[in-house]
């Protein structure tokens, strides 16, 4: 027998005997979160619990922490806060409409780090900084901004629908990327209360 029928037949004994198996995709952490945020760079773990206070509390981001799944994406109300954060945070380097200036575009569906194409990935990204000028951005950004932020950052998007990993099917039904000149209300009601000035 070979190594490889050995270990798929100590597997397959497993499963039978009703053994859980872990997930081999993304491994899980601690109690405080389901899912591993890891440096886009060295694939470090990240330590989610550092950075500027506050902002861990909130149903998005306890929700974002165990599945990864961005409570944000479409909700008008934290559109609104995305916009002014990127403003703030990375227009800069992106581009008013992440179009790309001094850092590369995040509007297309080219990634310089192709784990950017999930919200997990381009998270660890935001709070752990890249390669370049981009550093961590976890002492200015709460996680809960981060995932107002990366909501802006998707709308900006203009590549092919089915590229866009971060919505679910209904939501690609529905997508329309973003309009310069759109104006998202300051009463737009949802889960995110507007930015305190």
């Amino acid at each position: 027998m070979t190594k490889r029928t050995t270990i798929g037949t100590a597997l397959l004994g497993l499963v039978l005997a009703g053994a859980a198996l872990p997930a081999l995709a993304q491994p899980q952490s601690g109690p405080q979160t389901g899912v591993v945020f890891r440096n886009t760079v060295t694939g470090e773990a990240l330590d989610v619990t550092q950075g500027k206070e506050g902002g861990r509390d909130t149903p998005a981001v306890k929700k974002f922490f165990e599945t990864g799944e961005n409570l944000y994406i479409d909700d008008k109300s934290c559109l609104r806060n995305g916009e002014s954060l990127y403003a703030t945070s990375c227009s800069g380097c992106h581009g008013h409409l992440a179009e790309g200036k001094l850092g590369p575009g995040l509007n297309d569906n080219y990634w310089t780090y192709p784990s950017n194409t999930t919200d997990v990935g381009l998270f660890a990204t935001i709070f752990g900084g890249a390669n370049g000028m981009m550093g961590p951005h976890n002492e200015n950004l709460t996680p809960d901004e981060m995932l107002q932020t990366i909501a802006w950052i998707r709308h900006l998007y203009t590549g092919p629908k089915q590229d866009a990993l971060w919505l679910n099917d209904e939501q690609k039904k529905a997508y329309t990327p973003y309009k310069q000149g759109e104006v998202i209300p300051k009463d737009a009601k949802g889960q995110c209360k507007p930015l305190e000035q």
